[in-house]
């Protein structure tokens, strides 16, 4: 379907790959597996073996060498195809923009050439149950213990910790005290650690990637384990949260297509007497409609990622602009593809049902749509903060 990006010859090369793999698999592949608590191993081995999970890390980790306008093509793209992979923006795209930005020589050569190609998968570490949106009230800390330090507390709704070798994990200093704003270190917790734990959080999301309570009781990390220095974590941790922004808008654009293309080809081909229903503006209008605010929401994500690789001050209010407008967007373009196939929108044969959870999650996670209209609200036009 034609949209308003127009690619350039590389992005077109890059997209074509990102279809072809996808293709080879299929959605019912990737709904199957998620359905049913399984993994996509061979599309991730695929992927990574393309280059295509790392084509915005650095070429001396064996990245690709390239920005977040080459991760947003690989990730709309595999999500146009039915497959919105919560994993890729989680351990390339937050915990590997984090690690090649803050990490140390030895740890960016420990852990981003496996994460570029696949053989290694990070999860990321920083919701808690009582410390949504609001970072500066993490409650998970880290004590000093020799030359290392030992981290206790609870993160909530962490996605695909089972998948992963380790946790890239944001807390407190420990023995901070008085009031204010707490100082936030980063860690890269291996999941088989001592007193470690962890237990899958049951959910009407279908995904191969399940989402999880991680218990953390005095686990013990060297001091090859914290990320850069320590009280930078709140600065450190928005080099990834950015990135998230804008491939949850990428998502968000890829199911959007997605849904609309099932529906357009629903509406051609299902004729009521001798008609396609196509043809009533009661089906075509309201698929016109979610394809422009869809086609707008793209747009909106391609200019975030140009203004994040550009390392543009607006990049944060861009970002968080195009994950609003684009899960807004597609979660209407999947609910019109539904509506528009009638009770076969429910059918398991036409794919469209089961990606409705995963695609409302993305108006609450990883920033609500209430958070991001605070932002734009106070931040941007000014306005008096209400907290």
């Amino acid at each position: 379907m034609a949209g308003l990006i127009h690619d350039s010859e590389e992005h077109a090369a890059l997209r074509k790959s990102v279809a072809a793999i996808a293709e080879k698999h299929g959605p019912a592949y990737f709904l199957e597996r998620g359905a049913n608590g399984g993994n996509i191993d061979e599309l991730w081995a695929d992927l990574g073996q393309s280059g295509l999970l790392g084509v915005h890390l650095p070429e001396e980790y064996g990245g690709g060498g390239g920005g977040m306008e080459d991760a947003v093509v690989v990730v709309e793209e595999l999500a146009a195809h039915g497959m919105p992979m919560l994993i890729w923006v989680i351990s390339p795209a937050i915990v590997g923009s984090i690690i090649a930005g803050h990490g140390s020589e030895e740890m960016k050569r420990e852990w981003l050439p496996g994460i570029a190609d696949g053989s290694r998968k990070v999860a990321f570490g920083l919701t808690e149950p009582d410390a949504g949106s609001n970072s500066h009230e993490i409650s998970t800390t880290a004590r000093r213990d020799g030359d290392g330090w030992r981290i206790s507390g609870q993160k909530y709704y962490i996605s695909a910790v089972d998948q992963a070798e380790a946790i890239l994990l944001i807390a407190r200093d420990a023995d901070e005290t008085g009031e204010g704003r707490k100082k936030l270190s980063i860690f890269v917790v291996p999941t088989d650690a001592e007193g470690l734990s962890y237990q899958e959080i049951p959910t009407s999301i279908v995904s191969p990637d399940g989402q999880f309570t991680v218990y953390l009781d005095d686990v013990r990390v060297g001091p090859e384990s914290l990320v850069g220095h320590t009280g930078e974590g709140l600065k450190q941790v928005f080099t990834g949260l950015n990135p998230e922004r804008i491939l949850v808008g990428a998502i968000c654009g890829g199911v959007g297509r997605y849904a609309i293309d099932r529906a357009v080809a629903y509406a051609k081909e299902r004729e009521v007497w001798s008609t396609p229903i196509g043809a009533h503006q009661g089906v075509s209008h309201p698929i016109a409609l979610a394809h422009m605010e869809v086609e707008a929401s793209r747009l909106a994500t391609k200019h975030s990622a140009e203004l994040f690789d550009a390392g543009h001050p607006g990049a944060g209010e861009a970002a968080n602009i195009a994950k609003f407008l684009a899960s807004e967007a597609s979660l209407k373009a999947l609910d019109q593809s539904i509506q528009t196939h009638g009770g076969n929108g429910l059918a398991k044969e036409y794919g469209l049902s089961e990606l409705w959870f995963v695609t409302r999650l993305m108006r609450t996670a990883p920033v609500s749509r209430e958070m991001v209209l605070n932002f734009v609200a106070q931040t941007s036009l000014g306005l008096p903060r209400s907290y």
